[in-house]
């Protein structure tokens, strides 16, 4: 197969336009370097009303918004699925992992709950903690500076707490608590868990001429048509061309390779162009991954070359292992005293919580080593047969009869509207070597390219975890004066711990250390084994923490970037 070969040769190729390639795109076009972006979905523009979902009710769709092809339903903005069509992934016997792709131009960033958590010092030193894991190769006070000047750039509403492993930032106000946030505040507090204000990438306030400012639909997972929350597309690298940058977007690419010369350095990349099928090469004087953290360890592990025999950057065989996720376990309940509750007024706020609990606990007294944070959603968010409202579950746990049609459904509707109030704990899971993805020898994807095969079991820490979540999960509820939606999930079922990967949050596949038998990337990201090449995704990651990655990620990413920019200069690659 001929393969055509691009002439221009670009300063930077960045694989992957979400959170950690689009915040690399603006720093380093910014500063005046010729930059590549390959992505393996479309364009995207929330503000293009062809592709604007935000403002539109259930009824406007056949299917009422539920969606056939996209698990969050038909009006979420992530284009991309757990599976997705002609790119499968497998598994080692006996083991899970979910893994969610997103195939667009900003990637995952156009759907998250845009919780943006810094990590805090106690997260970069896990080992020292509690002997587990390893500590990172930085710490709290390295990556400060970049979350300081994030929370400027981006845009963060929260308030100022003063608590030791949740660090502070630079926030905008934030949105009052709604009426079931005022009811979770008030069960919280009979156990002694801390509630403070939400952390997220919303803007309440005006920080510049390019964005809007929210204006409280409550529908942020279908993206912002005036950019109001944090897309990479929409804050980023559409700013980065405006401001002159020299950016060329090759959208709808899916990589194979990152190509190498007879020293080893990188040369560019090698892609399959999705429309028409064939096979193309980028030439770049530095490649920057940040297709995700298992999308860039499969491109690592399929850049096999006579210098490279065990993949790009394996040398030390990590590529691809440490892998692991958030922890994540839920449960919801109904509030008697929030039934029958008026329905005049609009109470949506964002897309997202209002509040939420940060670890409270104290670990060397409990059977499990690292915390986790309490998200809480309810309300009255946009009515449909299964937002706050269930039959069967109402049925089972009520022993009412609820349903029907006509005037009694409707009566019941109202009466149950807003009353349900749920929890999700996202936790920090330990990193083990043994978890991890590989090349699948004996199986491609429908580009030719071999795909992953996942090898991920939980440990007891976790298990642990999610037990401990159910018990306060169980306490809130009947602090609150609740009755559970379910059934409290036991031992046989792990409690409910969620399968590793439905988090959406994997990261280290590709971790930071500065011992390159043990680690794929030094402590700015660049790949040990050669010195062009670097990760600015969460695949660098020593550890997950209680708290959401991607301000973490961004924050990596800018400082790699300026590392890329000094290294330039001094012609050091």
């Amino acid at each position: 197969m001929q393969i055509k070969e691009s002439s221009e040769v670009y300063d930077v190729i960045i694989v992957g336009s979400g959170a950690g390639g689009g915040m690399a795109t603006k720093q380093l076009a910014d500063a005046g370097l010729n930059v590549a972006v390959v992505e393996a979905g479309p364009f995207f523009d929330p503000a293009d009303p062809k592709t604007m979902t935000q403002l539109k009710w259930p009824y406007d769709s056949p299917r009422r918004g539920a969606g056939t092809d996209r698990a969050f339903g038909e009006w979420d903005q992530s284009w991309g699925d757990w599976e997705v069509e002609g790119e499968p992934y497998t598994h080692e016997e006996g083991t899970d992992f979910k893994w969610w792709r997103a195939r667009m131009l900003g990637g995952r960033t156009n759907h998250w709950g845009r919780i943006s958590l810094r990590f805090g010092p106690k997260d970069f030193k896990g080992k020292s903690r509690d002997g587990l894991g390893d500590d990172w190769p930085i710490g709290y006070e390295d990556i400060k500076p970049y979350y300081d000047k994030l929370d400027k750039l981006i845009g963060v509403f929260g308030t100022k707490e003063g608590r030791e492993n949740d660090p502070d930032g630079f926030f905008l106000p934030p949105p009052k608590p709604r009426l079931h946030e005022l009811f979770y505040i008030n069960g919280a507090k009979k156990t002694g868990i801390p509630v403070i204000p939400g952390r997220l990438s919303m803007l309440t306030k005006r920080i510049n001429n390019e964005r809007g400012v929210c204006f409280y639909c409550g529908q942020c997972s279908r993206s912002c048509q005036v950019y109001a929350d944090f897309s990479a597309g929409s804050c980023l690298i559409f700013p980065a061309q405006k401001n002159g940058g020299k950016v060329k977007l090759f959208v709808n690419c899916m990589v194979r390779e990152v190509t190498t010369n007879e020293e080893g350095k990188a040369t560019g990349v090698s892609y399959i162009n999705k429309e028409d099928r064939k096979e193309y090469k980028l030439k770049g004087k530095v490649v920057v991954l940040g297709a995700s953290a298992c999308s860039s360890a499969r491109i690592l592990l399929n850049s096999k070359s006579k210098q490279h025999p065990n993949g790009l950057g394996n040398s030390s065989d990590v590529v691809g292992r440490y892998l692991h996720d958030s922890t994540g376990a839920s449960a919801s309940g109904v509030i008697p005293g929030l039934l029958n509750r008026k329905t005049s007024y609009n109470e949506d706020g964002v897309g997202g919580m209002h509040v939420y609990s940060p670890w409270w606990g104290d670990n060397s007294k409990l059977d499990f080593p690292r915390g986790y944070h309490i998200e809480v959603w309810g309300g009255m968010g946009q009515p449909n047969y299964g937002f706050g409202f269930d039959p069967n579950g109402m049925n089972k746990f009520f022993g009412l009869k609820v349903g029907g049609y006509g005037d009694s459904l409707r009566d019941d509707v109202k009466k149950y509207y807003g009353s349900v109030i749920g929890f999700g704990g996202r936790g920090e899971a330990i990193a083990f070597r043994e978890n991890r993805c590989e090349i699948d020898p004996t199986t491609v994807d429908k580009y030719g390219i071999p795909v992953l095969k996942f090898n991920y079991k939980h440990s007891q820490y976790e298990i642990n975890q999610a037990k401990h979540m159910q018990d306060t999960f169980e306490e809130l509820i009947h602090n609150m004066g609740g009755i559970p939606l379910s059934e409290k999930p036991g031992k046989d079922q792990n409690y409910g711990l969620l399968a590793p990967g439905q988090i959406i949050h994997e990261v280290g596949t590709t971790r930071m250390g500065n011992d390159p038998k043990t680690s794929v990337t030094n402590k700015y990201q660049q790949l040990h084994d050669c010195d062009n090449v670097f990760i600015v995704d969460a695949g660098p990651f020593v550890s997950q923490a209680d708290k959401n990655c991607t301000w973490t990620i961004m924050a990596l990413s800018w400082r790699a970037s300026d590392y890329i920019i000094e290294q330039l200069k001094q012609q050091n690659i």
